[in-house]
């Protein structure tokens, strides 16, 4: 390594007109040399003892901040490590100087990782110094014989479009756990579940986690008796989900033995957290959530690699909405603003940072590890599910998780890798867009109160954003403020999550009925239900506990809804059951509307600004997966269908005792029936 960086100090000085590595007068070829080994050897010195000091310094600085100043603070080191070289003859401009740092940071990283990957043992310090997590374990101290599991969620990737990806050659990692090898079979098999009504990383992600999300209805929903406007990807709120959910189940979360949550909403009871947002609002030593920047930014090669990065996929995205515009393709959002800042981050900050925090728990021998990356999810909001901007994110994803199965191998102990996603994302143009009104302008027409002729955009609810708040500690309770209720609280509240509204009337503490909802505002309802852009209504009912309306006067009561039938015709199965449990949670919003659904096309009508958008019913966003190994237990029944998020974390539950018992394979009567019962047990530390 010293080497390399020698021979690339060498060759910019050839190239870099602000860069010598000679006196004025002119040196021998050999001095220039040992100039140029001396420079490195001292560069690579202050970069393995006085990098890490300034990044857990700056630690105190966000995140994004820190990102910038990657460059400047190696190309310091550099000027340093010139001014400490003993022949005094180097010399750099600084910006120049910051290029030199740059190149011969990446030069060194790939000579290490090209040469410890001959050689197990080294690969295996390399990787436990760039994740930090060696935990006091002496080296060579076998690890626990039972395996572990890493659960990786691949956000908002549908069943169908990683079926897709896999067949076109686009993730050839999943691919390869799906085919048969040397005639053994495939070591991964692959299911569809379905979301509840609320398909939405929220409400999943609690559910899977916590193992229960009662009373989500949606991604973001007001509170008549706090008054307050619940966002899931606001930190306060999520902490209070979390907590509410450890009352009902009276259980820390899936991860609380030797667990590890890595870029979740929720910590899921987990002592080893790195960008957790449910923590992410607190103050002091016990929020550790940050610990993985440094964990990851110690490395002034990882440090500069993932700027560099950052920075390509900055102008990568301005390219591609550029091509997007000019092209005049439809349907299409705006991407301008913050948002390139905000895809980077998603796709390269994010994803480093928590795959760096998942290779340190495997090599440190977690028992538990559940990472979430928002990739996919963030890229497919703006560009669409089925975009080539979202297959590029799809293969990034799969050389992640072909990294993370090589690391398994290097591992203390083996480990079961599950991959699954906590929802899809059906595609469609936005409401707004295809009838020149929002959802919100909507209600107030049927209310009766002025629409504005001024056009508001709805606030975008992809799970990215709030983790670049947290990563900048910027406040993120504007939008719940901007809902509080202070003037004219007799103006009802609509609220968006992906193609699924909610409107409440704040000045009434219960939820209101359809009767007493027609009796204040007589056309608001039917003006809801037969609008071509909606698909169908729910909204508590004196006389029948709560109705279901659609077009042309339709209206059911919920309990007598069926699949595939009345307002529900053309959304699937499970969509009546979905909708009675939503209907039975204490924060129901007065008004429940879901969005138009054409089941040909599979495309719905965002509330939002999203042409890839989920949180209520239809199409694909309904319909995630779950990759697991073939040495776990099935996780249900040959045509048993897996419904709700509550049932995956039984599942979960399920497979952790697997990986602590005895490897004895189940029947399927046992698989399901018998151990399923144990559930909700809490598992043996």
């Amino acid at each position: 390594m010293w080497a390399a960086s020698t021979v690339t100090m060498l060759v910019l000085a050839e190239f870099l007109p602000d860069f010598r590595l000679e006196s004025a007068s002119g040196d021998s070829i050999t001095g220039v040399a040992l100039t140029a080994a001396a420079g490195a050897g001292v560069f690579g010195l202050l970069s393995a003892l006085v990098w890490p000091l300034l990044v857990r310094l700056l630690l105190l600085v966000p995140a994004l901040v820190l990102g910038l100043l990657v460059f400047f603070l190696n190309g310091s080191l550099l000027l340093i490590a010139l001014r400490l070289n003993p022949s005094g003859r180097g010399e750099a401009a600084p910006e120049t100087a910051m290029v030199v740092a740059a190149a011969m940071s990446a030069v060194a990283s790939a000579t290490g990782a090209a040469l410890a990957v001959r050689d197990d043992d080294a690969y295996r310090r390399r990787l436990y110094r760039l994740a930090d997590r060696r935990r006091g374990r002496d080296e060579g101290q076998a690890g626990p014989a039972t395996p572990g599991a890493v659960f990786i969620q691949l956000d908002g990737v549908g069943h169908d479009v990683l079926r897709a990806a896999v067949d076109k050659g686009l993730m050839p990692t999943v691919a390869s756990w799906l085919d048969s090898h040397d005639g053994g079979g495939p070591t991964h098999r692959l299911t569809p579940w379905r979301t509840d009504w609320s398909s939405q990383t929220g409400a999943s992600q609690l559910g899977i986690l916590h193992g229960s999300n009662h009373d989500v209805p949606a991604f973001r929903w007001y509170e008549k008796d706090r008054r307050e406007v619940m966002v899931c990807n606001r930190p306060t709120s999520a902490a209070e989900l979390q907590r509410r959910a450890v009352e009902r189940t009276d259980d820390g979360g899936l991860l609380t033995v030797d667990g590890a949550s890595r870029g979740n909403l929720f910590s899921g009871g987990a002592d080893q957290l790195a960008l957790v947002l449910s923590v992410s609002a607190r103050r002091g030593k016990e929020n550790r959530s940050r610990a993985g920047y440094f964990a990851y930014f110690r490395d002034p090669a990882n440090a500069v690699r993932t700027a560099m990065s950052f920075v390509a996929e900055v102008g990568r995205e301005i390219g591609q909405s550029t091509r997007a515009r000019l092209a005049r393709q439809r349907p299409r959002v705006g991407r301008g603003g913050l948002y390139p800042l905000v895809r980077a981050f998603a796709t390269v900050v994010e994803r480093d940072v928590v795959v760096a925090a998942v290779i340190g728990d495997m090599l440190a021998g977690r028992d538990a590890v559940y990472a979430d990356l928002v990739a996919y999810d963030e890229v497919a909001h703006h560009s669409g599910p089925h975009s080539r901007d979202a297959q590029k994110v799809l293969q990034k994803l799969d050389r992640s998780l072909a990294l993370l199965a090589q690391v398994a191998e290097h591992a203390p102990r083996p480990y079961r890798i599950v991959v699954l996603s906590d929802h899809g994302q059906s595609p469609g143009e936005t409401f707004q867009t295809r009838y020149g009104l929002s959802l919100g302008n909507l209600v107030r027409a049927g209310s009766g109160l002025p629409v504005p002729r001024r056009v508001e955009r709805t606030h975008s609810g992809a799970e990215a954003r709030a983790a670049v708040r947290a990563a900048l500690r910027r406040p993120v309770e504007e939008e719940g403020e901007k809902h509080r209720p202070a003037r004219r609280r007799s103006e009802p509240i609509v609220l968006a999550s992906g193609n699924l509204g909610l409107i409440s009337f704040p000045d009434v503490p219960h939820r209101m009925g359809k009767e007493e909802i027609d009796r204040r505002h007589p056309a608001l309802l039917s003006t809801l239900a037969n609008h071509p852009g909606i698909g169908f209504v729910l909204v508590r009912s004196e006389e029948h506990g709560g109705v279901v309306l659609g077009a042309n006067g339709a209206q059911v009561p919920a309990d007598r809804l069926m699949d595939g039938t009345g307002p529900l015709a053309g959304f699937g199965p499970g969509a009546a059951d979905a909708v009675r449990r939503t209907h039975s949670f204490p924060h129901t919003a007065d008004i429940m509307v879901n969005s138009w659904y054409d089941p040909a096309a599979g495309e719905v009508l965002a509330f939002e600004e999203q042409i890839g958008s989920h949180g209520g019913l239809g199409g694909a966003q309904g319909r995630p997966f779950l990759l697991s190994p073939v040495t776990l237990s099935a996780p249900a029944e040959d045509g048993a269908e897996l419904v709700g998020a509550e049932r995956i974390h039984q599942v979960f539950r399920r497979w952790l005792r697997e990986c602590d018992g005895p490897q004895v394979p189940l029947t399927a009567h046992e698989t399901v029936t018998d151990v399923t019962t144990e559930a909700g047990d809490e598992r043996a530390a």
